[in-house]
């Protein structure tokens, strides 16, 4: 990569133990000192990483949107992402952006060729989780009809299967919630909602 990106750095540490971003932030400003890249922005968050609702995330992929940023630069791939298949959806639309991704303590960049195989594994990975997951919620369904039982939220199941097809073609939980007319948040809980627990 080239000197004078524009970075924009996101750090992110949960909710106990009193831990503090300031120990992420050293490491990270350093770097980009050592790179030559001017920090446009420290997007700093006190959230657990399973938490649909994360402003200051949002707030970083709002500045790739709006090509203010050359380079999203994070400490560790697992303080920006919730899941490996969020994992590879950010990172496509960042690729689509021209927004190259920087995992700090894993040493691995979007435009490195290591990274770049990288990633290509993951986005395997993601795809099979994916698939993992509509042949469970399909299966339930099936074993449901068969034992002769209904399940308690139809409306759940239905739009449950269309979430995870709209999650399957690689759409974000912002593109899938416009879709389905609800909110990301009403998304988040869909995702976490097992609609066979009272089934078997």
């Amino acid at each position: 990569m080239n000197p004078n990106k524009r970075v924009g750095i996101y750090c992110r540490v949960s909710t106990n133990h009193g831990q503090t971003t300031e120990n992420q932030l050293l490491d990270l400003r350093k770097y980009c000192e050592s790179r030559g890249w001017s920090v446009v922005a420290e997007c700093q968050e006190n959230l657990s990483g399973s938490d649909p609702d994360r402003p200051q995330l949002r707030a970083v992929m709002e500045l790739a949107r709006k090509r203010k940023i050359d380079v999203l630069l994070v400490w560790h791939w697992d303080r920006f992402a919730r899941s490996l298949s969020h994992l590879v959806n950010t990172l496509d639309e960042l690729q689509r952006l021209g927004v190259e991704f920087v995992s700090y303590q894993q040493g691995i960049e979007t435009i490195s060729p290591q990274g770049k195989l990288i990633f290509s594994i993951m986005g395997a990975l993601a795809e099979f989780e994916r698939s993992l997951i509509i042949s469970r919620v399909r299966a339930g369904i099936r074993r449901a009809r068969a034992q002769g039982k209904r399940l308690g939220r139809p409306r759940a199941e239905v739009a449950i299967e269309k979430l995870e097809k709209l999650r399957q073609e690689g759409k974000s939980l912002r593109q899938a919630a416009s879709e389905l007319g609800v909110s990301k948040t009403t998304v988040a809980k869909l995702l976490s909602t097992n609609p066979f627990q009272n089934v078997g």
